[in-house]
């Protein structure tokens, strides 16, 4: 099997990690949302993915993107050009708007598989779209990018070594392509499939990666969280940002601002712009010591589905064409289209800070510490966590996402031993040397076993049952243990 290029995943962690921690406003030169003028708005997201998988010629990594365009009969595949003017059209869409004098706003999520699969097909088509939707100063305060795990991996199953791995190397890539500028403009998370940990030392290591990888906000799915006393949030918090509070098995709290996305995973929110007319009937929310223009976020799959396909472009015209023709306001005055980090930054310059903002925690933490109570260890929380299944087979501190009628871990132990045995690994021959050696994150033997793992963290290889896609996961693992195994060896070549 010959060998393929390498994506940009690792070797500047110092740089990277120096340069995101850089503090200063990122999107606030907005003259025409003046905080107090404003009821309420609306922030969308798109998320874009297509795995790698090990099926191109003699088993090559490749996008599942080129596979759909190589097998056009099986399935779905038939929508891969579709699928890929998806990914490049808001290129065109958010010009058309600004010359038509509207304000548009929009927030795209790519995960590192789908911009190394484009890197791989050569399609500059689509890269220099979205290096203009990056870079363009005349594009920039309409487009927020938001950060996610380079692979696409389920944070609440990953092990807790490798989310920070998962971030960073999306960071990489991200920089590679568009620029340090571009990242350090970066500033929310969206989670694959909405995932949430639930359990108290995988949030708090996975919230303590995201602060110190420069992340101010991440998106979280509503039924995901719950109030520090158990109940479900109440309808004005949904609408205002919170403060996501994690505490370990060991006592220590991080935290960072969540903003909430409502209801569940229907692309048909996004693709119909339900949230633009939603927060046309909504007003200023409660905050602090003062009141706040209410804010609707949603994310859908920015390609999937024939609403996201079809129907998306139209809505997303008429809604920013009808909200600047009512001078920029929606029924009533005052709904705009804004973006996570923009919204936050107005917030911020009215006085607002996140201790203004309600404490939330994972849903299921409640029952759990009070079972602990004050006594919490590593031991105690693990006992607790095990008793209150055993009386409850509905409690689970598997994490929740998206849906709560789709689990990341069941039936799927053929998948998630060999993960993370992989993982375990890569961690027993590597940390040693990156420890000793930093560069050693530039050698080729480390990046090519550092893929792998990644790789192998896909959420797809679970979300489509058991057969072809468990058996992509057991080749690429049977890879990754091959490649670890071999840079066992105290020779390592740097990558040119």
């Amino acid at each position: 099997m010959p060998p393929h290029p390498l994506p940009p995943i690792a070797g500047r962690e110092a740089a990277i990690l120096e340069l995101v921690q850089q503090q200063r406003p990122m999107v606030t030169r907005r003259t025409n949302s003046k905080l107090e003028q404003l009821r309420s708005g609306f922030a969308c997201a798109l998320h874009m993915h297509q795995p790698t998988i090990p099926a191109g010629v003699d088993g090559e990594l490749i996008s599942h993107l080129q596979y759909m365009l190589d097998h056009p009969g099986e399935g779905d595949n038939h929508n891969a050009e579709p699928f890929a003017h998806c990914y490049r059209r808001l290129a065109d869409l958010i010009p058309q708007l600004i010359a038509e004098g509207c304000d548009p706003r929009i927030m795209l999520d790519y995960s590192g598989n789908l911009l190394w699969g484009f890197e791989q097909m050569g399609r500059r088509d689509i890269l220099d779209a979205l290096r203009f939707l990056a870079t363009d100063p005349s594009v920039q305060p309409h487009v927020e990018w938001l950060g996610t795990f380079w692979s696409h991996a389920v944070a609440p199953s990953t092990p807790i070594p490798d989310l920070k791995l998962q971030i960073l190397a999306w960071q990489h890539h991200f920089a590679a392509l568009f620029g340090d500028a571009a990242l350090q403009r970066v500033k929310g998370f969206s989670p694959p499939e909405m995932a949430l940990p639930n359990h108290p030392d995988t949030l708090y290591e996975l919230v303590k990666a995201l602060r110190e990888c420069g992340y101010r906000w991440l998106l979280v799915q509503e039924h995901s969280v719950e109030n520090p006393d158990g109940s479900s949030l109440r309808q004005e918090q949904k609408v205002v940002p919170n403060q996501l509070v994690a505490r370990n098995s060991r006592g220590e709290e991080v935290s960072i601002t969540a903003l909430i996305k409502t209801q569940g995973s229907d692309t048909k929110l996004v693709g119909q712009m339900q949230p633009c007319y939603e927060a046309m009937g909504l007003g200023r929310q409660p905050l602090g010591n003062t009141s706040v223009p209410a804010i609707v976020a949603q994310i859908a799959d920015g390609e999937n589905g024939g609403v996201m396909m079809n129907e998306f472009p139209s809505a997303f015209l008429q809604a920013n064409q009808r909200i600047a023709g009512e001078g920029g306001g929606g029924a009533g005055g005052g709904t705009v289209a804004i973006n996570g980090t923009e919204y936050l930054e107005l917030l911020e310059v009215s006085g607002l800070s996140a201790a203004d903002f309600a404490p939330i925690q994972a849903v299921g933490q409640h029952r759990l510490w009070q079972q602990v109570g004050a006594a919490s260890s590593p031991e105690a929380v693990e006992a607790t966590i095990a008793a209150l299944q055993a009386a409850d087979p509905g409690f689970s501190m598997a994490g929740a996402s998206w849906t709560n009628n789709l689990s990341w871990v069941e039936g799927y132990t053929n998948v998630l031993e060999p993960m993370n045995q992989l993982s375990a690994q890569f961690h027993q021959v590597f940390d040693p040397q990156v420890a000793a050696d930093p560069a050693v994150t530039r050698t080729e033997p480390y990046q090519q076993a550092l893929l792998h793992l990644l790789l192998l963290e896909t959420s797809c290889f679970r979300y489509w049952g058991q057969g072809t896609w468990t058996e992509y996961a057991r080749e690429i693992q049977r890879r990754g243990v091959e490649l670890v195994g071999s840079a066992a060896g105290p020779e390592l070549l740097l990558v040119t």
